[in-house]
């Protein structure tokens, strides 16, 4: 959300993410987030907001690896805390985004598989309710604020085993005709049954 209104001594293009009561200053420069930092302080004051300085945090993000830690921030009196990781509406921020939060998601997807295992292997409950079960409880236990990824090809392969692992239990193994062993189904078969674009 782009926010300009009722803060005048913001500068340039504003990127200012607002969230209930959460706001998210960014820039390129540390400079034009203080001025921002300064304009938000006081406007808030305007209009009877206060903001609470040992709830708020600054973080510095660079391409650079060793680029060093951030500083904390001083502006109006008010010293805010320099973090290297935050979350933010249930994703977390740092350095390494990426794949800090895969594995945090998949963790939840875990969970959330483990509360309701018992009803994807039932053979008492129909294909059709179990996919339904995954896509309400699991899947979107996994993909909660996804729209922020950019998902890596080191990060593909780990959401497609947990999720191949998932319908492999709902489906169940099938059974050779000739040979009357039971086997794993292959991916493919996997996602024929399943009819839904996968996790990707």
């Amino acid at each position: 959300m782009e926010f300009n209104s009722g803060f005048k001594g913001l500068n340039g293009t504003h990127h200012i993410l607002v969230y209930v009561d959460d706001d998210n200053i960014l820039d390129g420069c540390v400079h034009t987030v203080m001025e921002n930092t300064e304009a938000l302080l006081v406007g808030s004051k305007d209009i009877g907001l206060e903001v609470n300085a040992d709830k708020t945090k600054c973080m510095g993000m660079s391409r650079d690896q060793n680029a060093g830690r951030s500083h904390s921030i001083k502006t109006d009196n008010i010293s805010f805390e320099a973090v290297e990781e935050f979350r933010y509406v249930g994703t977390l921020t740092n350095q390494n985004p990426i794949q800090e939060e895969n594995k945090s998601r998949l963790k939840s997807g875990n969970a959330g598989y483990h509360t309701v295992q018992n009803h994807c292997s039932s053979c008492f409950l129909s294909k059709h309710l179990k996919i339904t079960i995954y896509r309400t409880i699991i899947f979107n236990a996994v993909l909660y604020g996804c729209e922020t990824w950019s998902v890596t090809l080191r990060g593909e392969p780990r959401l497609m085993v947990f999720e191949s692992s998932v319908l492999r239990r709902i489906f169940g193994p099938k059974r050779e005709e000739v040979t009357g062993e039971w086997r794993r189904l292959h991916n493919e078969k996997l996602y024929d049954l399943y009819c839904s674009p996968n996790v990707i």
